[in-house]
Order: C-alpha cells, then structure tokens, then sequence
C-alpha cells in the first residue's frame, strides 16, 4: 500500500453566477495587489485555497485542470478577427497555479501540471503518491464556461481544492491509500465531483487501473 496523509484542505465553491471580477472583490485581501488584476476566475479560487498554506522551495505541487482558463479562452476567441493580445496571454500563460506562485513569489522543487477527464483525479494523487518531496500540494479547480459549455469543452461549475499531502500521521485530517492489485467497488470521481467530496468529507473507495484507492477521514 501506498499512502499519503492530508493535513490542510481547503475548498472553494462559489455561486455560479460569480464572475471574475466579483471573485477579485471577495477575495481581494489574499492577494499582493499588483497581481490581483492579472489572475484569472480560476487563479483567485486557487489562490484561496492555498491561503494559509505557505509552500516551501523543497516542496512539490500537482495541478488538475481539465480547461483550465476558459473564460480568457473565450474571450480571446471571441476578439477575432482583430485578436486580443491581453487575452491570448492569460489564456494560455500562466495558468492559476502559476498565477498564485509567481503573484507570491513561492519558488517550489517540482510543479506537475495534469490534464485530462475520466481520471484525471487518480492521475493527480498517484503523482502525488510518487513524489520525492515530503509535503505536496494537490490543487484542482475549473473555471464556469459560457458559450463553451454548449459546446462541451468547458466546465459547468467554477470551483478549486487545495490538499497537503505529507507522510506524517499526526494532526493528519484524512488518509489518502492506493493498494495494488486489490479490488474496490466504485469509480474514479470527477474533478468536481472531488471538490465536492472534499468539502462534504465523504469517505471514497473506487477501482483503478492497477488497484484500489481509498480516502478516509480520521
């Protein structure tokens, strides 16, 4: 078995009617202000999430993201045909993560960026699992899409987590397992289906490729 132990967790899951702007308002007081109007929807709820939670220059972060900046994403495709430098910039660098660690200035060992779906959570924690580093932040989220989710290329809700993974017991808050070649019912949750298991601390048990994960609250 291979095992981590969550000590800080944090979740955002804002209305969805919220918007960048409003999100740059309620969220003003966690962020240096010069970066404060660069970040992204998806960079202040990470960067929330994150608060609190300072990393240090040995530690590793994993970051899931299956769309990652949709709303500047959009934005910039919506400027043609006169394209909008600004917004090709933010749609594609940095992404949230980033945008919290440079806004910071929090130089960390190692940053493993994952995208994907169906098991794009497994992905972040079995990175996670096999990382040298002694504390790994695991930080998720999506930002609300508008014409995009018609189309089905973006999220349907904003949200982001952040989770301290250690190899300490003490003080832990959940226990994150994945044993090889063992059975379990269930299947992987989606990134936002993660979310919000994290924010209702419900115990998870799913089949993986390879064996059985499970996360419990202690």
């Amino acid at each position: 078995m291979t095992e981590r132990f969550i000590h800080h967790l944090r979740v955002e899951l804002p209305p969805a009617t919220e918007r960048a702007a409003e999100a740059r308002l309620r969220l003003a007081d966690k962020f240096p202000r010069p970066a404060l109007r660069r970040m992204t929807h998806l960079g202040l709820l990470i960067g929330s999430v994150l608060d609190g939670a300072p990393l240090a220059p040995e530690d590793a972060l994993v970051y899931a993201s299956s769309f990652a900046e949709t709303r500047a994403l959009e934005e910039f495709l919506t400027s043609f045909p006169a394209a909008s430098p600004l917004w090709f910039h933010a749609s594609i660098h940095p992404g949230g993560a980033q945008q919290v660690l440079i806004g910071r200035q929090q130089p960390i060992a190692r940053l493993w960026p994952l995208a994907g779906r169906t098991r794009l959570v497994e992905q972040a924690l079995l990175t996670a699992l096999l990382e040298p580093a002694a504390r790994v932040a695991v930080v998720g989220g999506e930002e609300r899409g508008t014409w995009m989710l018609e189309r089905r290329v973006a999220s349907a809700t904003s949200f982001a987590f952040a989770a301290i993974l250690t190899r300490q017991p003490a003080g832990a808050v959940a226990h994150v397992a994945f044993s090889p070649d063992a059975q379990s019912e269930g299947v992987c949750p989606t990134l936002q289906d993660f979310a919000q298991d994290l924010a209702s601390r419900r115990t998870l048990n799913w089949h993986g490729i390879g064996g059985a994960w499970s996360l419990a609250w202690l």
